[in-house]
């Protein structure tokens, strides 16, 4: 069966399923007492790169999940993933694989970790889908909007469980900061603060000889072809420049700012119950390999009356930089706890602070709030990938499904076209698109290079 014989198959079972009813493995049936191996539920990894190992460590902790699988272009980095999980287990039984479609043919594969680069990860949790397997996510989601869309509508068609790798929502902070919000204990919510690390500049824009261990075109895949520069795929985050280049990402306004933007939405969920305007300034370097926005300052005001302000603290070499410590330090003028990243709730009755240091209100009493049996209480989640195992198994929602995640995601969108482009501009949330701007509605789709993008449009 050539690859592509195999994605039309895939689609094609993908859609008898829904069809029929979500069906569930048998490995996740589950069991009393010890967990026997025909019990687990069977992992597969693409990407081994840092923030896939780490992930990965995740899956290892949990005596229900079994890791059968790594997939990665880097030769260096999948050989490293597999010792890991043979080391764990005390066996040699992990498969490795150069190619994501060779693993997803593996019929007793019942889940995908997905932690590939960014421009990668809407394609292959496509394919992850429609070959019937459920998938975690890493944010953020896709290039573009339209690839968002792609995405939510296959997660739907094909019945799948998804989580997307927002981890905040599984710590009890911040989920105890929203519950604050929405049931009322500051007063009416006005605006919501948002920052987080910001793009670094710079690096490297020559040719280079590629790394032996690196298959460098199929890193590319659907991005466009252009000659390897040293660092650019680097596993060191102070080194690789892709992160902040836009043929690859959207740089932090979404790989890092989706985190405390998620949260906004989360605490103060009526924002996009309307238009929303959208205006900002940003700053983006004018040479090196690196192109997306090393700061930014953008307001969205939502017709519900809830503005966010989100910005962008400076960074040279993924470190703050002494601008960036300023910004910082304006903002623990306000709030005392603030630091590189979080997020401020203000309403007319007080105010709460949270980041992943921990949690910070006005008036202080506000944090010895023990809610109500009758007031919301928000789904609770005890570890992220623990959450994405348990709903594999229930088959109900994660504590962060796709429409959710897109939810997110378009913010980070909207927020970085509109600094690209210096004007204001109304965001129609039920439409999802710009209201009167063609050229701003160009920027919600992104091509992919061929033949990668054959099998996925129009699904």
């Amino acid at each position: 069966m050539t690859r592509r014989q195999f994605l039309r198959q895939a689609m094609q079972i993908g859609g008898a399923t829904v069809s029929a009813g979500a069906i569930i493995p048998a490995s996740v049936l589950g069991g009393r007492g010890r967990v026997l191996p025909s019990e687990k539920i069977t992992i597969g990894c693409l990407g081994a790169g840092p923030q896939g190992t780490a992930r990965m460590r995740d899956f290892l902790e949990h005596d229900d999940a079994q890791v059968v699988a790594v997939c990665d272009v880097k030769s260096d980095r999948l050989a490293l993933a597999k010792n890991l999980v043979d080391e764990h287990y005390g066996t040699r039984d992990c498969a490795s694989y150069h190619d994501f479609r060779d693993l997803l043919q593996r019929d007793d594969v019942d889940a995908i970790l997905d932690a590939t680069p960014d421009h990668w990860h809407v394609l292959t949790a496509l394919a992850v889908v429609k070959a019937g397997k459920d998938v975690y996510l890493e944010k953020p989601m896709g290039l573009s909007l339209e690839e968002d869309q792609m995405l939510r509508e296959a997660v739907h068609r094909y019945g799948r469980i998804f989580q997307f790798g927002t981890q905040q929502r599984s710590d009890r902070n911040f989920r105890f900061a929203c519950e604050l919000v929405r049931n009322g204990y500051i007063g009416e919510l006005q605006s919501i603060n948002v920052w987080s690390p910001a793009s670094s500049p710079g690096g490297p824009d020559e040719p280079a000889p590629v790394p032996d261990h690196l298959d460098y075109e199929f890193w590319l895949g659907p991005a466009p072809r252009t000659p390897y520069t040293e660092y650019k795929c680097s596993d060191q985050s102070d080194k690789k420049t892709w992160w902040f280049n836009s043929d690859y990402a959207l740089g932090f306004i979404a790989g890092w700012g989706i985190h405390p933007m998620d949260i906004a939405l989360w605490g103060g969920e009526p924002f996009l119950n309307g238009p929303v305007e959208v205006e900002g300034t940003g700053i983006f370097p004018g040479q090196g390999a690196c192109d997306t926005a090393t700061n930014w300052d953008i307001t969205l005001r939502s017709a519900t009356g809830i503005t966010i302000n989100f910005s962008g603290v400076p960074t040279i070499s993924n470190q703050i930089s002494p601008a960036g410590e300023r910004v910082v330090e304006e903002w623990r003028e306000q709030y005392p706890g603030a630091g590189s990243h979080g997020n401020t709730f203000d309403g007319t009755e007080g105010w709460v602070h949270v980041d992943r240091s921990g949690i910070d209100a006005r008036p202080k009493s506000l944090l010895d709030i023990h809610l109500k049996p009758d007031e919301e209480h928000m789904y609770e989640s005890p570890q992220h990938v623990r959450n994405f195992l348990d709903c594999v198994k229930s088959r109900s929602k994660t504590i962060c499904p796709v429409d959710t995640a897109v939810r997110a995601d378009i913010a980070c969108h909207i927020s970085d076209i509109a600094i690209r482009l210096g004007c204001k501009l109304t965001w129609d949330p039920d439409q999802e698109q710009f209201r009167n701007d063609q050229t701003a509605n160009n920027f919600l789709k992104r091509s992919w290079r061929s033949p990668w993008g054959e099998g996925f449009a129009g699904i």
